[in-house]
């Protein structure tokens, strides 16, 4: 098959009836592609079979009641061996389709503003990008987790090889790469709104921006190439199969290839706006633009469009008016520019702009490299000079000014005419009405008239004019200006008190119970028999062991050095020894008293470097009924939660941090504890992820043990799949720290429990890598219990 090594027009499709917002290449069938529109549409659109060139619409498929702004497709699988496809929209909602029918096989609801970017993953997984700054893990038609952390939209993302990697770009200039659900590095660089991004590989990426550049990153973190040639916003970039080539769009009207880190290769439309492109398996390129043409680009001669079509596409271009405030043409004045004698002079690079003066006009042409020649891409209208007495012309009249205004990104540009006689606030009150748009943006858009016409008599807008709707390039309603291991042992003494020290044993010994540690398990036991004594573990892990003469001495001790004001009096010490000792007593018939257990809850406020041992107090009594039902119940409930979470701030005590785990992971002993917990669980779960980070044993058994006690409590319940996915995202973050094998151990635990007997679970569980995330822990064989729990958990995932 020839090539050409120039792109030339392939075909064009013109069946949308607005702007075409997003474009992507299906599995099946052969050759074909997804279009998505402002005309609420998503096309399927197949090879012509009778020709070698242009396509057939295979059917249209309709569900979204507003603008359609982007597409994906998601891979074959079992259920559906064609694979879907699904479309976002400025509805909020996501549409998955089939590609056999017209209406959708399912919505996707959660987003509270337009979905603006989608990327689907191994196993079904989907990741959404929105207006509202988040964006959403799906699986099935559940959203498995929300992605928070981004302070404007996210108008991009996508899913990397590696899995359980997620990239999201945004309109606060960063990017952000997540992994099970959290973020792990953020990327700065862009000067204004990342709009795009395109996987290189599982170690690189590109991303675009409305600061007219691409860049190259690794994941790692480092910008590694930043590219230069678009003159205005590049809304796509898509990479060639050959992985190092790509093209890009823009609103400069232009298409752009580039080859070996150069553009090598600049074709200009006839529309404003080049929304999106995406490479076809073929290596042709698919572009769509805000005239609603979906044009095909092609280095096959064999598939060039007749010399007819190219013509015809040539005069269409030709006839185009240029509003130089959008595109590379700088300040125009027309007494300065050379005549059609100047066209005589060959280029010196592809995609090379060059103006003439005909008569009063100015006509503005781009040199083609392959032919060899200059080819007119249209008139320009008006100059972009200050000094320029010229008017605008805009829909047949004469203006001083024609603002161009891309509104909150969700459709082309719109324009917004104005001559200086003109009111202000009339001018802005007809702009949204004209153009169906929120009459609370009124002062906002009067102010931009007033701002940026400041001091001007006649003219075109400023250059550096700044849209009302879009900021220093642009804004978002709502977001803010964006122009703005632990120390030394704490206890001392020898013999001394150390919570959490000794065995982590919670239950009676037990050849069978993987939890008693010591000589109470046998992995030789375990070997004569088929059964999986690991998980699901559905009754909870709770720390009872304590020793209630150590927790006295030391209360004693740091009382009596304690300052006047904060000193506990004997009655209150009597008190709390006698609580003490009831709970540590598994024989007492007493029980604890109201004045007891609210001199504890008190007391559990001490000053945070010696309320430990009030802390080890606590963590045993909240295992007792009348205790759990007291403190884990209505109101008390809520302030417990508050008060342990507290402890557990990232600048807290090891110690009271590790205590206050262990207190959480026993209030699952009670059924008011249990509520209480589940209730609490994205806050809690949530803070003690973020302790994975302390260099601290007990601790991570702690927090291991905590999200086993959730696995737990959620086993048998598929419709928890968010809090399952939560489960998922803190077992996968604490597994990259955690060094210790019990704590190892029961991050495994928690695992199996989590997925067993819950195909979404597991799904989810691959598409976020967890197998080879744990494969390593297969050999252990000391303690054996961790080889063995996971490799029962790698056939699970099987």
């Amino acid at each position: 098959m020839a090539s050409s090594n120039t792109y030339r027009l392939s075909c064009s499709i013109p069946g949308h009836e607005m702007d075409v917002r997003g474009l992507a290449s299906t599995f099946f069938p052969e050759g074909a592609f997804v279009s998505v529109s402002r005309d609420r549409t998503a096309r399927v659109w197949v090879p012509n079979s009778s020709e070698n060139r242009g396509y057939k619409e295979l059917h249209c498929m309709n569900g979204h009641t507003n603008f359609v702004s982007c597409v994906c497709i998601i891979a074959p699988n079992e259920t559906y061996p064609r694979g879907l496809i699904a479309t976002g929209g400025n509805d909020n909602i996501i549409c998955v389709f089939s590609l056999d029918r017209p209406d959708p096989l399912f919505t996707l609801k959660g987003h509270k503003n337009t979905v603006c970017s989608l990327s689907a993953g191994k196993f079904g997984t989907l990741l959404s990008g929105s207006w509202d700054t988040t964006a959403k893990v799906w699986l099935s038609d559940k959203c498995m987790m929300t992605l928070q952390g981004h302070t404007a939209a996210v108008w991009a993302a996508v899913i990397l090889p590696e899995q359980g990697l997620m990239l999201t770009g945004s309109a606060d200039k960063t990017i952000k790469l997540w992994k099970a659900g959290r973020c792990e590095r953020t990327y700065s660089g862009h000067e204004d709104c990342v709009r795009g991004l395109a996987v290189i590989s599982s170690v690189e990426f590109f991303s675009c921006s409305n600061d007219a550049t691409i860049r190259r990153w690794m994941v790692t973190g480092e910008c590694v190439e930043v590219y230069n040639s678009h003159t205005n916003y590049i809304y796509s970039v898509a990479v060639f199969p050959s992985g190092q080539d790509f093209v890009s769009t823009g609103e400069d009207r232009t298409v752009r290839i580039w080859k070996k880190g150069e553009c090598t290769q600049t074709i200009r439309l006839p529309a404003q706006s080049v929304w999106c492109c995406c490479v076809l398996p073929n290596g042709d390129i698919a572009v769509g633009a805000s005239d609603g043409i979906i044009r095909i680009f092609t280095e096959s001669e064999e598939r060039f469009a007749s010399a007819q079509d190219l013509q015809a596409f040539e005069d269409e271009l030709s006839k185009a008016t240029i509003d130089p405030k959008t595109g590379d043409l700088g300040d125009i004045k027309i007494e300065d520019l050379p005549g059609r004698e100047h066209l005589n002079e060959p280029g010196n690079r592809d995609g090379q702009t060059r103006l003439i003066k005909e008569g009063t006009n100015v006509e503005a042409y781009q040199w083609n490299m392959s032919d060899g020649r200059w080819v007119k891409i249209g008139d320009v209208v008006g100059g972009s000079s200050k000094e320029s007495s010229k008017k605008v012309m805009y829909e047949g009249k004469e203006y001083d000014f024609v603002f161009t205004i891309d509104v909150n990104e969700g459709g082309p540009s719109m324009k917004l005419p104005y001559n200086v006689t003109d009111d202000p606030w009339l001018t802005a009150h007809n702009f949204l009405q004209r153009n169906d748009l929120n009459p609370m943006f009124l002062d906002q858009v009067a102010n931009f008239i007033i701002e940026n016409t400041k001091g001007q008599t006649i003219g075109p807008a400023p250059a550096s004019a700044i849209d009302p709707f879009t900021g220093s390039g642009r804004y978002i309603p709502g977001a803010p200006d964006s122009r703005q291991g632990f120390g030394t042992d704490p206890f001392t003494g020898a013999g001394r008190y150390i919570p959490g020290s000794g065995t982590t044993d919670t239950t009676p010994a037990g050849i069978a119970d993987p939890f008693t540690g010591g000589s109470a398990y046998s992995s030789a036991a375990f070997q004569k028999s088929v059964t999986n004594i690991y998980f699901p573990k559905t009754d909870g892990v709770m720390f009872e062991q304590a020793n209630p003469t150590q927790i006295l001495a030391k209360l004693r001790e740091l009382n009596a050095n304690a300052p006047e004001d904060h000193r506990l009096t004997d009655e209150v010490l009597d008190n709390l020894e006698k609580l003490l000792l009831t709970l540590s007593d598994s024989k007492s018939q007493d029980l604890p008293t109201a004045d007891q257990i609210s001199i504890l809850w008190r007391t559990s406020h001490w000053p945070e470097d010696i309320v430990f041992p009030v802390l080890d107090i606590l963590r045993l009594a909240v295992r007792h009924p009348e205790i759990n039902a007291q403190l884990c119940g209505g109101t008390d409930g809520a302030s417990l939660c508050n008060h342990l979470l507290g402890l557990m701030s990232p600048q807290g005590r090891p110690a009271n941090q590790m205590l206050a785990l262990r207190t959480f992971c026993n209030c699952f002993s009670g059924s008011h504890g249990r509520s209480l917990l589940l209730g609490q669980r994205e806050a809690v779960l949530s803070r003690a992820a973020d302790l994975r980070s302390v260099c601290n044993r007990n601790l991570h058994i702690a927090l291991a043990t905590l999200v086993l006690n959730y696995a737990g409590i959620l086993h048998g319940r598929p419709s928890e799949i968010e809090a399952k996915a939560q489960c998922l995202s803190v077992v996968s973050s604490a597994l990259e720290v955690v060094q210790d094998k019990e704590a190892v151990f029961r991050l495994l635990v928690a695992l199996g429990t989590t997925v067993a007997g819950d195909n979404t679970a597991k799904d989810l569980a691959r598409s976020l890598g967890v197998s080879s995330q744990i494969t390593k822990y297969a050999s252990v064989s000391d303690p054996a219990k961790v080889g063995e729990c996971c490799r029962l958990l790698l056939d699970e995932l099987q």
